[in-house]
């Protein structure tokens, strides 16, 4: 592992321990994050499934009353029947924070409060079936809604998933091991200075105590 380029300095020592503290309390924060978006993630995929698979199935039955419809009923009849809609659709979108992850909510408001009017056509001139795909087709549209949410924020949180994984990743494997392998290399360089220090003080120490030696056996009347 590639060290730090810094000075092999007390002061640097320093300031890499501290930014090790750091990194090591990152690294377990963007682990709990990732776990708890991971938790999270798979909840939302089973609850996903789930409804992807009454929306087909409801979405099947729609779509055999309408085939039924079409085949009762003349293209131009149906046609005219759904020309022009009574009922207006309104969507509002917020976002719900989780795990710092922005995930979309659809709500829904319509132009007025009469159920009646999903349907845009009299009844004399179609078919029951028709009155029942178009019944199917509303009450299909919040479940529908409800499953777009959910696969919004499968898709948002698998990305953050990864992101944080990254960061993790470069955390455990890269940043932390250089941080050790920097702190391990100057602080072996300031002992290594530090013996040579020693050795260089006792070695002039040596050389004065010989010299004052020498001294006294030149000058054995010196005090």
């Amino acid at each position: 592992m590639a060290r730090l380029n810094v000075n092999p300095t007390r002061m640097e020592l320093t300031r890499l321990k501290k930014q090790l503290v750091t990194a090591v309390k990152g690294h377990k924060l963007l682990k709990d994050k990732r776990d708890e978006l991971m938790r999270r993630f798979l909840e939302t995929v089973k609850e996903t499934k789930t409804m992807r698979e009454e929306f087909e199935h409801k979405m099947r039955s729609v779509h055999g009353d309408f085939l039924t419809a079409s085949s009762v009923m003349s293209p131009e009849s149906l046609d005219t029947a759904l020309l022009y809609p009574k009922q207006e659709v309104y969507l509002k979108i917020d976002t719900k924070n989780v795990m710092s992850v922005n995930i979309p909510q659809y709500q829904v408001t319509t132009r007025t409060s009469d159920k009646s009017d999903i349907f845009c056509y009299g009844f004399g001139f179609t078919s029951f079936e028709l009155d029942s795909a178009v019944m199917g087709l509303s009450e299909l549209l919040p479940l529908m809604l409800r499953l777009a949410e959910r696969e919004k924020a499968v898709k948002l949180m698998a990305d953050e998933i990864e992101k944080t994984r990254r960061r993790v990743n470069a955390l455990e494997h890269v940043l932390i091991p250089r941080y050790r392998d920097t702190i391990r290399f100057i602080t072996m360089k300031l002992e290594e200075n530090e013996r040579s220090s020693r050795a260089r003080l006792m070695k002039v120490k040596d050389m004065m105590i010989a010299e004052h030696i020498e001294y006294k056996h030149s000058n054995p009347d010196a005090v």
